[in-house]
Formats: C-alpha cells, structure tokens, sequence
C-alpha cells in the first residue's frame, strides 16, 4: 500500500505528489525526480525574485542608510537650535541709560516670542565703560510675564513703548509652522529608514527646506516688530540689541536649508559628484539628463 505525499516549494505551491523511494509515476520520469526539479526551479525562482526586489532602486543599501542618518542627524541639530531659540525670551535686550532713573538701580529688560521680562540690576556691578543698563545676565530681580496677544489680545508696554501686536502674533504662527514642517520631516525619514524606501526621501528635503525658509522669515518678521516697538515711543531713550536666541535660530535655519539639500541629493536617482567630477580620457563636464 503506497501513500502518497506532496512537495511543496518555498513559496507554499505544490510542486506534484511523491511516492516513497521516488518511484516512477505512470508514462513518465520518477516523481522524485520531477518534484526535487520542480522543486528547484520554484526556488530558483523566488530567489530571482528577491535580487529583483533588492536592485530594482526602490530599497536602501547599507551605504545609503548611513548617508541618510548622517543628514538626519543635521536636521536633528537644526531642529534643537529651533527648539532652543523659539522657548527661550533672550530675542532682544532693552537697556535705557544706567543712570535714567537714579544711580543705584537701573532696569532692563528683554523678551521673545512669548514673553517678557525685566530686570532690576544695582549700577555698581555694571562695567563703568557701558552707558546703558545691563547686561541681563546679571544677578538682579528679575520679573517674567506671558504676552496676552494670543488670549486677550491686548498689547504690551515696556518702557511706555508698545509692542505690535499683529507682527509678534505673525511671527509666533510662522515658528509654529516651521515645527510641524520638521516634525512631518522627520516622520517622513523615519518611514524612509523602517520601510527601506526611497521615495519619503523627497517630502522630507521639501519640509526641512520649507522650515527653514520659515525660521528664516520669522526672524525678519520679528525684527521688523522690533523696529515697530521702538518707534512707538520717544520718552525713553533705549539701546537694544539682538540676544543669542536670535543666534540660535539664524543658525538653525541655516542647518535646517542644509539638512534639506541633502536629503534632497540623497534621493536623486543618480550622483551628481559622478556627473560632475571629470573622469580618465574624458571631458569635465556636469551632466544631468
């Protein structure tokens, strides 16, 4: 009594039945045989397959992982500068002259996107060479408050000088978006690594080009508020200069700009260093056809 089994490839398809000891089946080759032969060219087959897959562009190689974290990492610099710059107050330093008021104590103050705050410092510990007040990161009492632009709408007054309402308000809404441009980047790289895609390479380089750009914007339009301020009122003469939070966002939009370009050359279907760089026995020229 014969039993009869079958053999199967590696992709679960039935190759044909086998009898035990690879006898012959009726008018034809021993089925041993014809399944081991069938057998093999499934798997040579699914093998085709998979070197298909692997070459066909659509996934990433060890050295093109490496370069897209490399560049990850650059955005992820840019990113904390952003961070780092739009949750700190130190955008612009306010200083009146130190002896305005008397010639103990003078005040100053600085403030950025979301709040102000001033500070009370004693003359004798400011350099006798500086005219006006400060610096603010003298020990003194100092007292912080949020700006009421995004819940009653009401201006603030800093050395009976106003703020404009309407460009710190622009400016604030311009960083918000430049941090959901980069957060959407960096979701578009991290699909990019897990999936082995090349294609979320793109998006990525538009978004953290974009938030740069933006970051870039927002340091304008929050100078410009600045000018407007200052010019509101002449009662108090006031010196000011940028603080270095405005440092770490100029240098974030830069890192940013330039973590973008990267991707963006990282998913081009070619290298333009090869394009570009001339070859033996041949004319230096850039190509990009």
């Amino acid at each position: 009594m014969w039993s009869t089994f079958f053999v199967t490839d590696e992709e679960g398809r039935t190759i044909g039945p086998a009898a035990p000891g690879g006898g012959a089946a009726p008018g034809g080759a021993p089925q041993g045989a014809g399944a081991m032969s069938g057998l093999m060219a499934g798997r040579s087959t699914f093998g085709g397959n998979k070197r298909r897959r692997t070459t066909s562009g659509h996934f990433l190689s060890e050295a093109q992982e490496g370069k897209i974290k490399l560049a990850f990492f650059v955005a992820i610099v840019g990113v904390v500068l952003t961070v780092l710059g739009m949750g700190t107050e130190f955008w612009v330093e306010l200083s009146p002259p130190k002896g305005f008021y008397n010639n103990q104590t003078c005040l100053t103050a600085h403030y950025g996107l979301w709040k102000s705050c001033t500070k009370t410092l004693w003359v004798s510990d400011i350099d006798p060479e500086r005219e006006s007040c400060g610096p603010s990161e003298l020990p003194g009492a100092s007292n912080c408050t949020y700006f009421k632009f995004f819940t009653t709408g009401e201006n603030a007054v800093i050395f009976q000088k106003t703020t404009r309402k309407n460009l710190n308000v622009a400016a604030a809404m311009l960083a918000l978006f430049s941090l959901f441009l980069m957060v959407m980047g960096a979701i578009c790289i991290t699909m990019a690594l897990s999936k082995e895609i090349v294609f979320f390479l793109k998006p990525a380089s538009v978004c953290f080009i974009l938030s740069g750009v933006l970051v870039l914007v927002t340091l304008m339009v929050f100078h410009q508020s600045v000018v407007a301020f200052l010019a509101s009122d002449h009662t108090v003469p006031l010196h000011h200069e940028l603080s270095w939070s405005v440092t770490c966002i100029g240098c974030a939009a830069a890192v940013l700009t330039v973590g973008g370009v990267l991707f963006l050359l990282l998913a081009l279907p070619y290298s333009p260093w090869q394009r570009c760089l001339p070859q033996k026995d041949s004319v230096s020229r850039c190509t990009f056809v």
